[in-house]
C-alpha cells in the first residue's frame, strides 16, 4: 500500500513539475513562436451614420512584435505609460495595412482607439460617410510584415447581410457584392 501511494505521489509530483516548467518555457517562447497566426477584421456598415464601423482583433504579443518590426521601437500594451505612443503607432499601422473602397471610391478611415482583451487587442476604426454600397473592396494585410503564415478572417456586413472570407498571406484583397 505504501509503495502505491509513493508511486502515485511521485507520478503526480513529476507531472506537476513537468507541466509547470513547460508552461514557463512556453511563456518565454510566446514572443517568438505561436502555433498559428490569425486575426480578424469586421467591416460593419451602419445605415444610421452611413459609416463602416471597423473592428480588428489580434494577439497582443503578435501586434507588439509587428509594431516593433515596422517602427523599430518596443511598446507594451499592458503598460499604461505606452498608451499614447501605441495610439500613434496603431494609427499609422492601420493606415498602411488597411484600405476600404466602396463602389470604386476609396474611403478615408479614421483610427478611434484600442482596448486590451486578455491576450488580444481590439482596434477600432470608422470610415467616412458613404451611401449603402453595392460593392465593397478591402485590402487587409495586418501582421504580414511579421509573419508569412498570417491568416486574417474578414467579415463584411451591409444591411444585415454578412459575407466572410479568410485571407492567407500574401493575399490581402477581398471583393464582395451586396
Amino acid at each position: 500500500m505504501l509503495s502505491k501511494r509513493f508511486l502515485l505521489f511521485f507520478i503526480t509530483t513529476f507531472l506537476v513539475l513537468t507541466l509547470s516548467s513547460f508552461k514557463s518555457y512556453s511563456s518565454s517562447l510566446s514572443n517568438e513562436f505561436h502555433p498559428y497566426h490569425v486575426g480578424s477584421v469586421e467591416f460593419n456598415y451602419n445605415s444610421k451614420t452611413k459609416t463602416f464601423e471597423i473592428t480588428g482583433k489580434f494577439f497582443l504579443d503578435d501586434l507588439e512584435n509587428a509594431l516593433k518590426e515596422k517602427y523599430g521601437t518596443a511598446v507594451h500594451f499592458n503598460d499604461e505609460k505606452y498608451k499614447a505612443e501605441i495610439n500613434e503607432l496603431l494609427k499609422s499601422y492601420c493606415s498602411d495595412y488597411l484600405k476600404l473602397k466602396t463602389d470604386n471610391k476609396f474611403l478615408k478611415i479614421n483610427y478611434i482607439g484600442f482596448e486590451e482583451d486578455s491576450e488580444a487587442v481590439n482596434i477600432f476604426l470608422e470610415s467616412e460617410a458613404t451611401n449603402p454600397p453595392k460593392k465593397v473592396e478591402t485590402a487587409v494585410s495586418f501582421l504580414y510584415n511579421l509573419f508569412d503564415d498570417q491568416m486574417n478572417i474578414i467579415h463584411i456586413i451591409v444591411n444585415g447581410k454578412r459575407q466572410s472570407e479568410k485571407l492567407n498571406y500574401p493575399n490581402r484583397y477581398l471583393y464582395k457584392n451586396f
